[in-house]
């Protein structure tokens, strides 16, 4: 089984921000999958469903960012999941609007969902699909920067990033990480 998780905070108020770009992601590969994300488990939304012969659990956990860690240190738990088999979707300001980087592990880099995450995995070796959001401005708050919306235009960008990165995760379930790293680390 895979653990498929889109990082985000849940309730209206952060929809379409740049944090909830999990979310987004998420989203778009659980429509691609045929997989309704509804169930209420593991202080999360989940969705079941399966590919390539492989089962899925998709989460969009519910306990905002900087616990996310909760949520699936539970479900990975509960469903005896190693990390390796753990892939995480989630927002990153160190990449320009709508670049995808895939790592199969690595160090939080600042991202405090990511922390969360290692302390309740107590491992860093997830593969993990960051988002770029793009650079905040000088002069901004880095919080009200990544609970801000997008201009119209990097919207449209990230649309077409959300898509990248659930053709990656696809990719990386059939072919393996190295494949979707070659065919979609740094594109835009």
């Amino acid at each position: 089984m895979y653990l498929i998780a889109g990082l985000g905070n849940p309730t209206k108020e952060y929809e379409k921000t740049r944090h909830n770009a999990g979310f987004d992601a998420i989203d778009v590969l659980a429509d691609k999958l045929g997989i309704a994300i509804t169930e209420r488990k593991h202080k999360a939304l989940c969705g079941r469903g399966m590919t390539g012969g492989e089962k899925l659990l998709l989460m969009k956990p519910q306990t905002f960012m900087n616990i996310s860690g909760e949520s699936i240190g539970e479900a990975a738990r509960f469903y005896q999941i190693p990390p390796e088999r753990i892939i995480v979707l989630y927002d990153d300001i160190n990449l320009e609007v709508g670049q995808l980087r895939i790592r199969t592990k690595g160090s939080a880099g600042g991202h405090n969902g990511i922390k969360s995450i290692i302390a309740h995995l107590g491992s860093q070796d997830f593969p993990r699909v960051r988002i770029g959001v793009g650079a905040k401005p000088e002069q901004m708050d880095l919080a009200a920067y990544v609970l801000g919306h997008f201009t119209k235009t990097d919207r449209a960008v990230m649309e077409e990033a959300f898509q990248d990165a659930a053709d990656a995760v696809r990719m990386m379930l059939a072919d393996g990480a190295d494949a979707a790293m070659n065919r979609y680390n740094g594109k835009r």
